[in-house]
């Protein structure tokens, strides 16, 4: 048993293998899942003050002239891109293209509204995987 035990205390350990960085394996979904940011809060609202949403609402008068759509993030566990999709009636019109920094982060886009932009909208909240995480519908009126 003494020997046993000393063989195993003495022995040498195999020679390390040299790794290739590029042949490590990628991440797993579970370890992507904790790199991407966590949307906390996102609103249509009639504007932005202080960095946060002002009146939000799921209708909005065409006499604004211009509507918000406010996200924020905790936490952003590294520089992130995101996206601000704005479709009127099913027809992509803008693809605005935000930057989240850690530790946390609250991004905005708006659009401009003309007169014949009344009707349904909706503006989704993509990943920069294109990953849909929040849809957000709403309406302009007279």
């Amino acid at each position: 048993m003494l020997l046993f035990l000393s063989a195993a205390l003495f022995s040498t350990p195999p020679p390390a293998r040299a790794q290739n960085p590029l042949s490590e394996n990628p991440l797993s979904k579970e370890q992507t899942v904790l790199l991407q940011p966590v949307l906390v809060q996102a609103v249509m609202c009639e504007a932005i003050e202080r960095f946060k949403p002002v009146n939000q609402a799921v209708v909005f008068s065409i006499s604004l002239g211009r509507v918000f759509c406010f996200t924020a993030f905790d936490p952003v566990p590294r520089e992130t891109i995101v996206y601000h999709r704005w479709y009127r009636q099913d027809r992509l019109i803008s693809n605005a293209k935000l930057v989240l920094n850690p530790p946390k982060w609250s991004s905005f886009s708006s659009m401009q509204l003309r007169d014949a932009d009344k009707g349904p909208w909706r503006v989704e909240v993509v990943d920069g995987q294109e990953n849909l995480m929040k849809t957000l519908r709403f309406s302009i009126v007279d």
